[in-house]
């Protein structure tokens, strides 16, 4: 198996349909998830709606260079997310994250294998490579927190398995 393809698929196992590091998933997490706990805050944390936005934030950026485009993401803008009143509101954010991290894999799965090493948009950002595996790191940062604002926001017993 090529080195773009396992980098895709453990891109999509993190937010599409995998278990094997993390027993869970984005979309396990948060698809049947009541539009109401996703804007829950609990005490200073971050809501699942913002992470999920601010991880959709990253990966929409970054594929945006994948599909020719410019890197026009910013850090300081990667919360600002617009809010979340209703069903219909959180399942187009869902779909959003659904619908890009699709794209996103089937970008790293497209690229030649010696891409990976070459430099992502500027010296400073490293390869793309580097970028990928940054990616797929941060989504599990998230997801991690994501479970466990999801436990606190519904009085879920917090527990080692």
């Amino acid at each position: 198996m090529s080195a773009t393809k396992q980098m895709a698929d453990r891109f999509r196992e993190i937010l599409l349909n995998g278990t094997w590091v993390a027993e869970t998933n984005y979309k396990h997490q948060l698809a049947e998830l009541d539009w109401q706990i996703a804007v829950t805050k609990v005490g200073s944390l971050n809501t699942i709606a913002a992470l999920t936005f601010h991880i959709n934030y990253y990966v929409a950026g970054v594929l945006n260079v994948f599909e020719g485009g410019s890197l026009d993401i910013r850090d300081k803008f990667s919360f600002d997310a617009p809010p979340i009143e209703s069903k219909q509101d959180w399942e187009q954010l869902l779909h959003k994250l659904w619908s890009d991290a699709e794209k996103f894999a089937t970008c790293i799965e497209q690229l030649p294998a010696d891409k990976l090493e070459t430099m992502f948009v500027d010296e400073k950002y490293g390869t793309y490579r580097r970028n990928i595996e940054g990616m797929i790191e941060h989504c599990y940062y998230h997801l991690g927190q994501i479970v466990l604002i999801k436990k606190l926001a519904t009085g879920d017993k917090i527990s080692p398995q």
